[in-house]
């Protein structure tokens, strides 16, 4: 139940994010990110136990960190005695480390499962999703950097591995998360202005995924037998998990066909394989969910009081997902 306490957290978070992406100086991108933070903390210690609280302090300190490295290189950039081109280099190679501690980007992507592993799904969603907005919207205006394909490529590697050996819910959806942060570092580098439709379309089948998981209150692989999913409910499991893992016939397939082009288009040819070949390895740690939904006829727990998701957002969730094709026919 929402109080007035967090209406106020979530609007102070929401127009933090909102001077993020209206702003034209770097200050008041960094000014906006703190306010995005510490709107952010009362909303993980809203259930006070010792998980959300070091959840608190880990995101906390994470962070600062960003912002600090933010920080120091704004300022330096006016005061370093160099060449005017290693100045800007020097920044927006800082800019981009900083913004890539935020995210939990590879090789900074730690801290980012283990959070997770401590959170509500609501908070979940959130960190996969409004938390990603303002450091994103803030890399974007540095995509020149040269080293962006080597993180693009060890991104969407991590992703795909990281996710492998986990049995946690909550960890397989952040090391998905991680990976489609790889595709969407690349939507920037290859086709800048496509990013938002990428995330957006990435954050509506998230926010769907946490939603299923917290109808059931399922946070580990095993759990998703024991709440007997009704046919329909199978049926938008197998939907949005292939739609998560960019399968052709489903809406997740077209921010990556979109991206699979803009490189096709810059001739990266090699990063492009490696990114391909990545969401196999996702798709397989999707299939395992999957299965273990649908090989259970049926089960009866006792304690298990879960609340079903109704029929009729069922079938809003499973239209949403399987709209490429219409899509497509009116793109043409």
């Amino acid at each position: 139940m929402l109080n007035s306490s967090m209406i106020l957290f979530l609007s102070t978070m929401i127009l933090g994010t909102s001077i993020v992406v209206s702003s034209e100086t770097w200050l008041g991108m960094w000014m906006g990110l703190e306010m995005n933070l510490i709107s952010f903390i009362p909303l993980l210690y809203k259930s006070k136990n010792m998980a959300s609280s070091e959840s608190c302090m880990i995101y906390f300190l994470i962070q600062s960190l960003g912002s600090m490295l933010m920080l120091i290189s704004v300022l330096l950039n006016s005061s370093l005695v160099i060449s005017p081109f290693m100045g800007e280099e020097f920044m927006n190679t800082a800019l981009l480390l900083s913004m890539m501690i935020k995210l939990g980007v590879p090789p900074f992507h730690f801290w980012f499962p283990e959070i997770l592993e401590k959170m509500s799904w609501t908070n979940c969603s959130i960190l996969m999703t409004w938390q990603k907005i303002a450091p994103l919207c803030v890399m974007s205006y540095i995509v020149s950097n040269p080293i962006l394909p080597i993180i693009i490529s060890l991104t969407v590697i991590t992703g795909a591995v990281g996710g492998l050996n986990q049995t946690s819910l909550r960890k397989i959806m952040g090391y998905s998360s991680i990976s489609h942060m790889g595709w969407m570092i690349a939507c920037m580098k290859f086709n800048n202005g496509s990013w938002p439709m990428y995330l957006m379309i990435y954050s509506s089948l998230i926010l769907m995924a946490t939603a299923l998981f917290n109808s059931y209150s399922s946070f580990f692989i095993n759990q998703m037998t024991n709440s007997s999913p009704s046919l329909m409910e199978k049926s938008l499991i197998i939907i949005m998990f292939m739609s998560l893992g960019g399968l052709p016939p489903f809406i997740g397939f077209l921010p990556k066909w979109l991206v699979i082009q803009s490189m096709i288009g810059s001739n990266s040819i090699a990063i492009m394989l490696i990114m391909a070949m990545s969401s196999l390895i996702t798709l397989f740690f999707y299939l395992r969910i999957i299965s273990s939904t649908l090989l259970i006829n049926s089960c009866s727990i006792s304690w298990n009081q879960n609340k079903k998701l109704n029929s009729s957002m069922v079938m809003l969730m499973i239209t949403i997902n399987a709209s490429l094709p219409v899509i497509a026919m009116l793109s043409f």
